[in-house]
């Protein structure tokens, strides 16, 4: 089944669950070989520092670091909005192998075709 899959990505340890079942979501549509996009904004930037998922584990689901780990090693995209970034003051020099940081003009770009996106 072809196609695009996006998830927004706004939460980390300020709702953890949110957090959690967002990367659960994106690893299913992976899984069902969906081009998957994880836009992280927000509070949901702090994700994309190394370190910080390990802090997140919601019962009943794996541990979120595993959780994304296995999305970026499947081939899943994470891209961090660059203000949100900026604003909290995270450093580059922290982001997970296989981060990028945009502008939203490249979640646009990624929604154009009318990629169906969801948002935790």
């Amino acid at each position: 089944m072809p196609g695009k899959f996006c998830v927004n990505l706004t939460r980390s340890t300020d709702d953890p669950d949110r957090a959690t079942v967002g990367f659960v979501v994106a690893n299913a549509a992976l899984g069902s070989d969906k081009e998957t996009l994880v836009f992280l904004s927000t509070e949901g930037v702090r994700l994309a520092e190394q370190g910080f998922a390990e802090q997140i584990r919601e019962p009943g689901f794996a541990p979120l670091a595993e959780l994304i780990g296995s999305f970026i090693d499947a081939g899943g995209l994470v891209y961090v909005c660059s203000p949100c970034f900026k604003k909290r003051g995270l450093s580059e020099d922290r982001l997970l192998p296989g981060v990028t940081i945009v502008g939203g003009a490249k979640l646009v770009e990624f929604l154009a075709d009318g990629t169906p996106c969801v948002s935790f």
